[in-house]
């Protein structure tokens, strides 16, 4: 059985019946509290609880049925910074924050049918500062009974646990793919971001499954654990992976050793962007820079073609009033032409008005791709 006394923010009841907040304090530094005074009394030899209590590792409190204190260890008085003297015959209600008798009374009950009962609770320093700990409690069955709750300070494994969780949370959440895979190249764990850059089902359906099977097994991604799992390396590049029913995902991949304590390896952890986005914003630079370079050219040739159009078209004006009126089939060529200069000088404006280099095809099928069935859409 375990039960949790641990509320999200540490606080107390006031005399007006509120709540007021507890600053936890981190306590005295460990090289301090092993030159504090214990306050044993010299006949502390004499308690049938000696041995036990100063050969083990954490706090103990040795308590009656009731859960008043009837003994403690020096560890304890290091932990709480309470003098012995005080300790003795006051209520463990007193050191465990939240507890109170209905909580002894569930012990005494649980105790009954389990060898031990788990805790995880504030206690209560004698400056009223709180640590996060972790209480065994055991039932002594001789005699009257007693109760003895073993207390082991836990702040360092707490923030910990605190840190993985926090950590979790942002790998969960990260728009990066992330996965993590064992020696035997198997997924151990994957986000959500990556199951969605492959299409698979959810994260959970890829556990357990080959590294390679996911992002395909071809010469590179060979390379990719031998480098990473064999020579301890990191691996960077772009993988193409198959997707059922869709267009192919487009990745880059950082893998590198995820160690251990020891620095032993233990697996790969696995990094993943999706280069759909970047891929399309360069395709979308790259037609920018076409339509930019596109509309200087017809920004260029408008103008040179401008010029000898106005000459034509002056010239052929003077021409047709110096012309014998007499001969009919001049004259027509001349009015053609001056219509046709007429028409370039039209189709140079709009030209030279022109914001988005656009095609439209003039000649074949919507089915021809030749280029040379494509013109300027003006």
């Amino acid at each position: 059985m375990r039960i949790d006394l641990i509320p999200d923010v540490p606080t107390e009841p006031t005399e007006g019946g509120g709540v007021r907040r507890v600053v936890v304090s981190p306590g005295v530094p460990r090289q301090e509290l092993l030159r504090l005074p214990t306050d044993e009394p010299e006949d502390l030899e004499d308690s049938r609880y000696y041995e036990l209590l100063h050969s083990i590792y954490d706090a103990a409190l040795i308590t009656d049925m009731t859960g008043v204190i009837t003994e403690v260890n020096a560890r304890a008085i290091e932990f709480l910074l309470w003098p012995r003297e005080k300790l003795i015959g006051v209520s463990v209600s007193q050191v465990i924050s939240g507890a109170d008798n209905d909580l002894i009374q569930t012990l005494v009950e649980n105790l009954k049918e389990e060898r031990f009962t788990l805790i995880q609770a504030y206690c209560v320093r004698e400056d009223d500062s709180l640590f996060p700990a972790e209480i065994a409690v055991n039932q002594f069955r001789e005699g009257a009974g007693n109760l003895c709750f073993f207390l082991r300070d836990i702040p360092i494994r707490r923030l910990a646990e605190e840190m993985l969780r926090t950590e979790h949370n942002a790998i969960q959440n990260a728009a990066n793919g992330i996965a993590v895979a064992d020696l035997a190249e198997n997924l151990e764990y994957v986000n959500p971001a990556f199951a969605e850059m492959i299409g698979a089902e959810s994260a959970e359906s890829l556990v357990g499954v080959a590294v390679l099977s996911v992002v395909g097994e071809n010469e590179m991604t060979r390379e990719m654990m031998d480098k990473v799992l064999v020579g301890g390396e990191t691996w960077n590049g772009e993988l193409t992976v198959a997707r059922s029913g869709e267009e192919d995902a487009k990745l880059e991949v950082l893998a590198t050793c995820n160690r251990n304590s020891d620095g032993d390896t233990v697996g790969v952890v696995f990094s993943f962007t999706d280069l759909a986005d970047r891929h399309r914003a360069e395709a979308a630079m790259r037609e920018s820079e076409r339509q930019r370079v596109m509309l200087e050219s017809l920004g260029a040739a408008c103008h040179h073609l401008g010029q000898p159009a106005t000459v034509l078209m002056a010239n052929l004006g003077i021409i047709r009033e110096r012309l014998d009126t007499n001969d009919k089939l001049i004259g027509d060529l001349v009015e053609n032409s001056l219509d046709a200069v007429t028409r370039l000088g039209e189709v140079l404006h709009k030209l030279n008005e022109v914001n988005e280099y656009r095609t439209t095809r003039y000649l074949g099928t919507d089915s021809d791709s030749k280029s040379e069935s494509m013109i300027l859409d003006i």
